[in-house]
């Protein structure tokens, strides 16, 4: 508990300092602002530093830990052990994502049959289910995953549920086609985001950027930019499908035939996911654009 404190305090040093030069950096010369993004790599090495050291402290398991396996120490005692466990992680994704895509195709295009539509939307119950424990286990061991990754998975087991336990109606043959297309998109540019993210890690990585238990995500993110510009248009085309999804749902809720309540309730996640995905991107754009835009109006 001593060591955490500490470490904690000396965070919250390194915070006010990187604060203090950011205020300073606006109004600077070429040289002192050249000293200053000296100086802010040196504290990155510092947090880089604090977060290993913190990641070997003794640490319980959060509640949904607890939950799922009980009181069972998850900690990875090296961190070969820790990156194999992280690369199995993205190996898992990445199968996974191909086995869905292919899964949705074969429900799309070859059986329209209700076992197969059950098959598949167990599959997705089962992945999301599998993806949060994975990530609660990599959190406990030290990987810098954010909140929001992992609530959107908790929402994605949600709403996987929900579909599961759809029955059989002219409301669900009305959106079966177009979520199983819009589930095959969505491996597709998850598959494209993986392949390309994993080279940007890896790069970002061996120039001491990155964490090594970093993970691909979905959506963009500062960290993205070079390189990956080119998946935006396949991102924001995501997100508006996604909200078209929620659109035809509430029509669908409106229908005088509709009487299943998961009509209703998943248009909810939907609409989530196109809110929270678009600003997130979005935001992800204009915060490396400002940055570009404050060190060439410095340099000049």
């Amino acid at each position: 508990a001593t060591c955490s404190s500490s470490i904690s305090k000396q965070r919250k040093c390194l915070k006010d300092l990187r604060y203090s030069l950011t205020k300073c950096a606006q109004s600077c010369d070429e040289k002192e602002l050249e000293l200053i993004m000296d100086i802010k790599t040196q504290i990155k090495d510092k947090e880089n530093v604090f977060f290993d050291m913190e990641a070997y402290l003794p640490k319980r398991n959060g509640l949904y830990l607890n939950l799922v396996l009980g009181n069972v120490n998850v900690t990875l005692l090296s961190n070969q052990a820790k990156f194999a466990y992280k690369d199995e992680y993205e190996k898992f994704k990445l199968y996974m994502t191909i086995i869905l895509m292919f899964g949705a195709i074969t429900c799309l295009f070859f059986l329209n049959c209700r076992v197969t539509d059950e098959i598949f939307n167990f599959l997705l119950v089962w992945y999301y289910c599998t993806l949060t424990i994975r990530e609660s286990i990599l959190m406990s061991n030290g990987s810098r995953i954010k909140g929001w990754w992992v609530s959107h998975h908790y929402v994605s087991t949600f709403l996987s549920g929900v579909m599961l336990t759809w029955p059989e109606g002219p409301m669900y043959q009305m959106f079966r086609s177009q979520f199983l297309a819009f589930s095959i998109y969505q491996s597709f540019v998850q598959f494209l985001q993986y392949y390309y993210q994993s080279g940007c890690l890896y790069r970002l990585r061996a120039l001491g950027e990155r964490n090594q238990l970093d993970l691909t995500v979905e959506g963009f993110q500062s960290w993205m930019w070079r390189g990956l510009t080119f998946l935006l248009p396949f991102l924001f085309f995501g997100h508006f499908w996604q909200l078209y999804n929620s659109v035809t749902l509430f029509r669908l809720a409106g229908h005088e035939d509709c009487k299943e309540w998961q009509v209703r309730i998943t248009l909810i996640p939907f609409f989530f996911f196109f809110f929270f995905f678009f600003f997130l991107t979005r935001n992800g754009c204009k915060e490396k654009q400002s940055f570009y835009h404050q060190l060439n109006s410095n340099l000049t």
